[in-house]
């Protein structure tokens, strides 16, 4: 193995993407996701988004007190 296998290298002149399965992200070249991709689409990986998904916020809903009756006694 020479320098044209190193990661510098393949990182610099190849082309790669970003696969996500169960919130694991993990980078593959182009070539070899174009290859692949029905094993990868069989095993779960889908194409990391750019923008990391925001789950909405629960809004919270305030109780209102209801005012006390006094009881005659």
């Amino acid at each position: 193995m020479g320098w044209a296998t190193t990661p510098i290298y393949t990182g610099l002149f190849m082309e790669t993407i970003k696969l996500e399965r169960n919130g694991k992200v993990v980078v593959r070249s182009k070539a070899d996701y174009e290859i692949n991709k029905e094993n990868f689409d069989l095993r779960g990986f889908k194409e990391a988004s750019s923008k990391p998904k925001t789950e909405p916020k629960a809004e919270k809903t305030k109780e209102e007190k209801k005012p006390e009756t006094k009881k005659d006694e």
